[in-house]
């Protein structure tokens, strides 16, 4: 799955540097973003580095999430790409006990 990095997650003041909104394609509500609460995300940078962070909870109504890095982000990963990591014995016993 597929995200944008939209923004720093920023108040009128401050500006908190591990934490990221990010638009992911496919959700545009608050029910479906506060689904993927406790996903892994990655960004790669264009050496190659690789950051993790973890998305903690949704952001407004229409489908953001916020997401924790492990390290602040430099600002050219603003608008680009990430990619949410799924784990797939969670999500089919989520899916056993939703039947």
């Amino acid at each position: 799955m597929k995200g944008k990095i939209i923004q720093f997650r920023r108040g009128r003041h401050t500006v908190t540097d591990k934490h990221f909104l990010v638009e992911v394609e496919g959700v545009s509500d608050k029910k479906a973003a506060e689904k993927l609460a406790g996903k892994k995300v990655e960004w790669k940078s264009p050496a190659g580095k690789k950051i993790s962070g973890t998305i903690s909870t949704s952001h407004g109504n229409k489908g953001l999430v916020r997401v924790i890095f492990e390290i602040g982000l430099p600002g050219q990963a603003l608008t680009q790409g990430v990619e949410i990591k799924w784990e797939l014995q969670e999500d089919m016993m989520e899916l056993i006990k939703f039947l």
